[in-house]
């Protein structure tokens, strides 16, 4: 088997190369009778996870932003940050380009990229990065807690919500 060096000029032309032929994704795309839903695979996976920063991102205009949503990382995005030319010279910066690629939304902000996660207060990116091995790790986003006064155990959803409610 031969080795190959994978860089990021040639990653998509790989992937391109490695993808299904575009008539059978037609195929499976079209069944000729309507499928029940356990035949097409929809087993209520959940894909995408609600979640509330602890201080929120502030863009150039000023605005807050608190609420939004991160989807399940795939293989794709746990391998494109390795061949970042910005996470070989620092790999620190592997998370922020990681968390910018599974973030699909931030308030308002649909187009979220590195430069908004870099602009995240740290307690936000830290929050970010515990939320995503969570979801990614454990597939929820539950956490055990023990109440400091009383020693009692409960389960808190660390998504967030309303006031009270996380």
């Amino acid at each position: 088997m031969r080795r190959r060096t994978v860089t990021a000029g040639n990653l998509e032309e790989i992937l391109e190369a490695t993808a299904p032929a575009p008539g059978s994704e037609q195929a499976a795309a079209t069944p000729a009778a309507p499928a029940s839903p356990a035949s097409r695979g929809d087993h209520g996976l959940r894909t995408e996870f609600e979640f509330e920063l602890p201080r929120g991102y502030v863009d150039d205009e000023g605005t807050v932003h608190r609420h939004g949503s991160m989807r399940l990382a795939t293989a794709r995005d746990e391998l494109r940050p390795q061949i970042d030319l910005r996470v070989k010279e620092n790999p620190a910066y592997l998370s922020v380009v990681l968390l910018s690629q599974v973030i699909t939304r931030i308030g308002s902000i649909t187009d979220v990229h590195a430069g908004i996660v870099e602009r995240m207060y740290a307690t936000d990116v830290a929050f970010l990065q515990d939320f995503y091995r969570r979801v990614n790790s454990e597939g929820h986003t539950r956490a055990a807690v023990t109440c400091p006064h009383c020693e009692g155990g409960f389960e808190v959803d660390l998504s967030g919500g309303r006031l009270g409610e996380s």
